[in-house]
């Protein structure tokens, strides 16, 4: 067997069927699906979810919980990720992006987390920070900026 030897198996690729193209088509008129009733109209049938009339299985089942529509969602950034930088610096969401810590930024922005520890002496300025994190910041030399 060749490269150019190979072909798809036989019947795998079949032309499709056009419908109502006359009644010497085989499949004109009524185009294959028969006369009246509900599977014969546009967009009739039953949705995936219909149980012949019996109440479906979603509105059998309870509601659960609530969503709170007062909540914040930051991007997580973890304290560890920014030891990656010089000492000294100032460290901004733009150039947590740049460094490809963050892929973007949150709807409420980006939060630091306290996971690892830093040695280096820094200034994050970020949109939030867990009491650990800004502690290890602080004990370290550096300054934490909330924007």
């Amino acid at each position: 067997m060749r490269l150019h030897e190979l072909k798809p198996a036989p019947g795998a690729r079949t032309k499709y069927t056009r419908v109502g193209r006359g009644i010497g088509s085989g499949k004109g008129k009524t185009s294959g699906r028969g006369q009246k009733g509900q599977k014969s109209r546009s967009g009739g049938g039953k949705g995936p979810h219909f149980e012949g009339g019996q109440t479906p299985l979603q509105r059998r089942l309870p509601k659960r919980g609530f969503t709170n529509i007062f909540k914040k969602v930051y991007s997580e950034v973890k304290l560890e990720d920014l030891s990656r930088f010089e000492g000294g610096a100032t460290i901004t969401p733009e150039m947590m992006m740049a460094a490809g810590i963050v892929r973007k930024v949150g709807p409420d922005g980006i939060k630091i987390l306290g996971n690892g520890d830093i040695e280096k002496a820094l200034t994050v300025q970020a949109h939030g920070f867990t009491k650990s994190a800004a502690a290890k910041i602080e004990a370290a030399g550096g300054k934490v900026e909330v924007i």
